[in-house]
């Protein structure tokens, strides 16, 4: 299936990303191209369409992922292909990929078959720069705190409470605790520190949620690094920081135009993970898409009660995003998993598993719907899927009363996603939106993690861990109440326990750390074992990647 995947996409002749930007609207002196088929779009664009009327928001979400994949991004991609196949101006709003997932175990993400984003290489890999220079940003933040140290530390910052790490954007468990400075006087003060993901860095959370260059300016100063030993914070302006890191953003905050495989316009920027991190793509690449299109479809990562929490909660709160429907992606496979099939055994009809598995699905549409958002199902088609399990999801959302259509954009691009495009067109156009945040923002962080675990996971309750509690105690005391929350959770359950599939319930939820992103401006709260630096997995997919006779990559996919 992957090679099907590469010579689908090298087969097709893709158009120059001039004229992809001319149909927008778009003229030559708003691109800056980065070859052929890649630009960046000036953020002058944006203001000079600021009065222009935005175009209807759908988001792509889904049920809890799997071993056996999804298919959101595909959804996403094959949805765009289908709206402008029906004459409606679609533009789709994705976020990069990581240079860790894609070498590690899940290979790239951009999409897949006859619904990818192109050029695909260039998206999987070193694409614009744009983590490159978060990586650069984040690590020189840390290398003046260290500095700072060494040069006599005038703002007394205490080396044992530095919580800004290091980043880099391979998955390196080896580098999630170090000590730097050994060495001798010449070379720094020793303290234990760490590597995190850049995907993981709030310096990513600050580019997606920045509304324009004076913006990410001023979240990049709020940024703390540390604290005095009495507790009170230091921060990247303190350290006289935030311009030189501006420096290094300026060019990453442009939003990145592509094209799909049919020509649909893309803006493919930003990369936040959805299980450590808000999850969405640029709030700049967004509001663009929104002026120059009439619908645009975006996803968040992962799940309803991950992403899309974190879509709606933060970046729709902070950018002030109206969403006008919801596409939660499912599979026949996902479901029998959830229904405690093997995963070897997936290919076999089993119409119980998947009945059992529906509970997780309901779950997810039900979340959707505590936002005021109208909801649409995509089952998404695989080969093997049989027409009495097919059945058998479209009849338990009719049941659900949520409307479900099947879902072919893999193999047949646009045209297998026509029935699905009229839906949401639909579920958008129906006067059915009364969108709001879960929670208000006066409500304590306390309460808004409460009400996120027991609304959407299911959970019985949150079990707050002492160090924990007195972190939450101090930000609302120093006036951080009334932020926005983050939970940093596992993809693989509703819970925060990986194993519990389906839709467990009675389970608490275990806070067992708290952390202020000032300048992303939420509190991210980190429950069961979830790491800000994943590991490779046994056999890592970098061991099929290669270059052919011809110089060409293989095995990306």
């Amino acid at each position: 299936m992957a090679r099907d995947d590469l010579a689908i996409a090298r087969a097709v002749t893709l158009r120059p990303i001039r004229a992809i930007a001319e149909g927008l609207g778009l003229g030559d002196d708003d691109l800056e191209p980065y070859g052929a088929h890649k630009a960046k779009v000036r953020l002058e664009a944006l203001e000079r369409l600021g009065a222009a009327p935005d175009g209807a928001l759908v988001l792509v979400t889904a049920m809890t992922p799997t071993a056996a994949g999804e298919g959101k991004s595909v959804t996403t991609v094959g949805l765009g292909d289908a709206l402008r196949r029906l004459g409606r101006r679609a533009v789709i709003a994705l976020r990069e990929p990581s240079l860790g997932p894609c070498f590690g175990m899940k290979g790239g993400a951009a999409g897949g078959g006859r619904a990818q984003v192109a050029p695909m290489e260039d998206i999987n890999l070193h694409f614009t720069g744009d983590f490159h220079a978060l990586t650069a940003a984040h690590n020189l933040l840390a290398a003046l705190v260290d500095n700072h140290l060494f040069h006599g530390n005038r703002l007394g910052l205490d080396a044992r409470r530095i919580v800004w790490t290091r980043v880099l954007d391979v998955n390196d468990r080896a580098l999630r605790r170090v000590v730097l400075g050994l060495g001798g006087p010449a070379d720094g003060v020793p303290r234990e520190s760490g590597f995190e993901i850049t995907a993981a860095s709030e310096l990513m959370a600050i580019l997606c949620l920045a509304r324009d260059l004076a913006d990410l300016r001023a979240r990049l100063a709020r940024v703390v690094v540390g604290a005095r030993p009495d507790g009170s914070p230091v921060s990247a302006g303190d350290l006289r920081a935030a311009g030189a890191l501006a420096v290094l953003l300026r060019d990453a905050l442009k939003p990145n135009l592509v094209q799909t495989l049919e020509g649909t316009p893309a803006f493919v920027h930003g990369g936040p993970f959805g299980n450590i991190a808000h999850g969405c793509n640029s709030l700049v690449a967004t509001r663009l898409a929104l002026k120059l299109g009439e619908v645009v479809v975006t996803e968040a990562g992962f799940a309803t009660e991950l992403g899309a929490e974190k879509f709606f909660d933060i970046k729709c709160r902070l950018g002030g995003l109206r969403p006008a429907a919801a596409v939660v992606v499912a599979t026949v496979r996902a479901l029998k998993l959830h229904g405690g099939v093997a995963r070897a055994a997936l290919d076999r009809e089993n119409v119980a598993a998947v009945r059992a598995g529906l509970a997780n699905l309901a779950q997810h549409v039900e979340n959707v719907g505590r936002f005021g958002v109208p909801a649409v199902v995509a089952l998404n088609h695989f080969t093997a899927d049989t027409e009495a399990e097919v059945a058998a999801v479209l009849e338990a959302c009719r049941a659900l009363g949520v409307p479900a259509r099947l879902s072919r954009v893999w193999e047949r691009g646009g045209e297998g996603g026509a029935e699905l495009a009229r839906a949401v067109l639909d579920a958008a156009a129906g006067g059915g939106t009364t969108f709001h945040p879960l929670y208000a923002d006066d409500l304590p962080l306390a309460a808004k993690l409460e009400t996120i675990a027991t609304t959407l996971y299911g959970a019985a309750g949150v079990d707050v861990l002492p160090a924990a509690a007195a972190e939450l105690a101090r930000l609302e005391a120093e006036g951080f109440g009334r932020l926005p929350v983050c939970i940093a959770k596992t993809q693989s359950s509703l819970s925060d326990d990986p194993r519990k599939l389906g839709r467990p319930r009675g389970f608490t939820v275990t806070v067992r750390e708290v952390r202020l992103a000032a300048g992303a401006g939420f509190v991210v709260a980190y429950t069961g074992a979830v790491l800000t630096m994943p590991g490779l997995p046994r056999t890592p997919a970098a061991e099929s990647m290669d270059l052919d006779e011809q110089g060409r990559i293989v095995g990306l996919f």
